[in-house]
């Protein structure tokens, strides 16, 4: 069965990524997120998977450096101990570390750009756009943004 990390921040992004949960059966699946205040819900809620968490966005900007320069250890952990074949992000910030690393080590990328951008792209998806193996959009016009990317409609 091969190996699939799942990876977003916390909110709408990981609320589009867990609407991909009915392919998950298909996949020995890793589900990496921000710590957030329903840490132990999330926990709870999907216990039938390897369920992690990343240090989550800051107020202030000199602590997001400080957490970034963190999460992308913790993503490198992350990674050797599940060494996913594909990594399926719908971004924010905390999946750029792991998809970089992903790269390096000859996984797969697969980014789907969030429906909440209708025609301008995400800081994330524009830098992993570049080296993503398959980069999928929510809306037709992000195609004139991302014209390399495939239309995928909704997450729904």
């Amino acid at each position: 069965m091969k190996k699939v990390m799942f990876i977003s921040s916390t909110g709408g992004h990981f609320n589009e990524l867990m609407r991909l949960e009915p392919i998950f059966t298909n996949y020995k699946v890793t589900i990496v997120t921000e710590t957030s205040p329903n840490k132990k819900k999330l926990k709870n809620d999907y216990k039938k998977y390897n369920i992690h968490f990343l240090l989550s966005h800051s107020k202030f900007k000199i602590f997001n450096y400080i957490k970034l320069l963190i999460n992308c250890f913790i993503s490198l952990f992350y990674f050797i101990i599940y060494r996913p074949k594909y990594i399926v992000t719908t971004g924010a910030h905390t999946a750029g570390p792991m998809c970089c690393i992903g790269k390096i080590f000859k996984s797969k990328i697969v980014f789907i750009e969030t429906m909440a951008n209708i025609n301008t792209p995400t800081v994330t998806g524009s830098k992993v756009y570049k080296f993503a193996d398959l980069f999928i959009v929510q809306w037709e016009d992000m195609l004139k943004v991302y014209p390399k990317a495939t239309y995928g409609g909704w997450i729904i």
